[in-house]
């Protein structure tokens, strides 16, 4: 259901998600939902008797040689392994859908017309197939249940045309039309799709299952077009223009901040607005060239702040403090699919960065 939720393949390629520790046959008896799987956080499992830590952030990034209870990961995966618990990383897959972190982020300040900031290549695909006239709504039916044909918030989108084909069935076959060894020629439809690349393999067996011909013809093209719910960061407006000291007032206080780091004021109102969930600089000259007011992240380090070159304020809220609502998400979305079980979210708070007051 998680890989559904997010498709491992929108994970950056530095990424650990998936399931880092537990046999997936094993039956779920609970889960804890949380941004880090601490070892703090796999004994709280243990304690409420939950077998599953759903986290954000994977606790494995990079292959382990040893595993001596040296450090901090170490004693994590330990803990899970001796008290058969297993944890499930969730992360840029998660960070890399519209509805996913950022998107969470956005409920919090309201915003509306939401588009992605920096759009994820590579991961759309076309379909094409000929099908027999009288067979092709059967065909579209089933590639469209398998998820083909979603454009934003289109749903069934295809292409279609009728043309004449012709084919010879050799001698050791079975033509749903025809005879072996003589050429035939039939009435087809041309039934062009658009699919998210990671269900190939789902949509061409839906395909080949529901086509009427032993031997079916088809392409399957790989796209340069975005897919446009899927990329780095989120960019939306405010229903009305807010004063800039306002609006970082309002961030302080929706997400429970202490102090946040910002750049000039240059702005002196807010209305477009871009974020980005945990370490976003790298997304600072996307923001800027996409016209935001301003651009809350997490991580900025000094020299990065420059980078908004007086044409947008910076607003760096903190890693954790920006991800924490992700917690809400992935307990709302497991309870919403699971009552057999617990879902529970971790009291754990394993934010690492304090603040002296």
């Amino acid at each position: 259901m998680l890989d559904n939720l997010a498709p491992p393949s929108y994970q950056e390629s530095y990424d650990n998600a998936g399931l880092i520790t537990g046999n997936p046959a094993v039956e779920c008896t609970g889960v804890i939902c949380t941004l880090d799987a601490t070892e703090a956080v796999i004994l709280e499992a243990k304690q409420k008797g939950c077998n599953l830590v759903v986290a954000h952030h994977p606790i494995i990034f990079t292959g382990l040689k040893k595993i001596t209870g040296k450090n901090y990961v170490e004693r994590a995966i330990i803990t899970a392994i001796k008290n058969d618990i297993a944890i499930y990383a969730i992360h840029t897959n998660l960070d890399n859908l519209l509805s996913g972190v950022n998107g969470k982020m956005a409920d919090q300040l309201n915003l509306s017309n939401r588009k992605v900031l920096l759009h994820k290549q590579n991961n759309l695909m076309k379909l094409v197939v000929f099908v027999p006239v009288n067979e092709a709504e059967k065909v579209r039916e089933a590639i469209f249940k398998a998820g083909g044909g979603n454009i934003g918030k289109y749903s069934e989108c295809s292409f279609n045309i009728r043309g004449k084909s012709t084919f010879t069935p050799g001698q050791d076959t079975n033509p749903h039309t025809g005879q072996p060894g003589k050429r035939e020629e039939t009435d087809e439809e041309k039934i062009e799709i658009i699919f998210p690349a990671y269900l190939k393999e789902k949509l061409i067996t839906a395909m080949t299952d529901s086509h009427p011909y032993e031997e079916v013809a088809y392409d399957i093209i790989a796209l340069n077009n975005y897919f446009q719910e899927v990329g780095s960061g989120l960019i939306g407006e405010l229903d009305q223009p807010i004063e800039a000291i306002a609006f970082l007032q309002s961030i302080k206080q929706l997400f429970g901040l202490q102090v946040v780091r910002h750049t000039p004021l240059v702005k002196r109102e807010v209305k477009k607005v871009a974020l980005c969930g945990g370490a976003g600089s790298f997304l600072i000259k996307s923001a800027v060239a996409a016209g935001a007011d301003i651009y809350i992240t997490g991580d900025v380090k000094y020299h990065e702040f420059f980078d908004a070159e007086d044409q947008m304020i910076i607003a760096d809220i903190g890693h954790w403090e920006s991800e924490q609502f992700t917690i809400d998400l992935l307990h709302d979305v497991l309870r919403s699919n699971f009552t057999t079980f617990a879902v529970l979210k971790s009291e754990v708070r394993t934010n690492p960065v304090h603040y002296l007051t």
